[in-house]
């Protein structure tokens, strides 16, 4: 990614978060939180990862209602960044913090579940000598 798209893609993401926390607060949406925003090298086409913090239904009403209001945040984008093109934008649902989630407790779940014997010290020779 060139310095000149990383810039823009920083810009969308700032923005777009003060949007979510300012224009659309109180409108019933989860927790959501910009994760990251990938910009085309043409500067076309901009996607930004959301995270929503919430119970699938709301994860599902939040991202149905992104989707319906894209058009109405590339114009409020567009008042607030100069650019010669305003990205299309989409929105995409970033569930990395439940994949880390999971695996965390999947690992958590071996160790509970593992019976190995604490006393025996690893360091030590065992029984493979005699």
């Amino acid at each position: 990614m060139s310095i000149r798209t990383e810039r823009v893609a920083s810009l969308i993401k700032e923005e777009i978060g003060s949007l979510l926390t300012k224009e659309y607060a109180g409108q019933g949406l989860g927790f959501t939180t910009v994760t990251s925003v990938e910009v085309t090298p043409d500067l076309r086409q901009a996607r930004v990862f959301v995270s929503v913090f919430g119970a699938p239904e709301v994860r599902t009403t939040t991202m149905a209602f992104l989707e319906d209001e894209t058009p109405h945040i590339r114009s409020l984008l567009a008042g607030r960044i100069r650019l010669r093109f305003m990205p299309s934008v989409t929105f995409i649902l970033d569930d990395t913090l439940d994949r880390v989630d999971r695996i965390n407790t999947l690992i958590k779940q071996i160790h509970r579940d593992d019976p190995a014997d604490d006393t025996k010290n690893p360091n030590e020779p065992g029984d493979a000598g005699r």
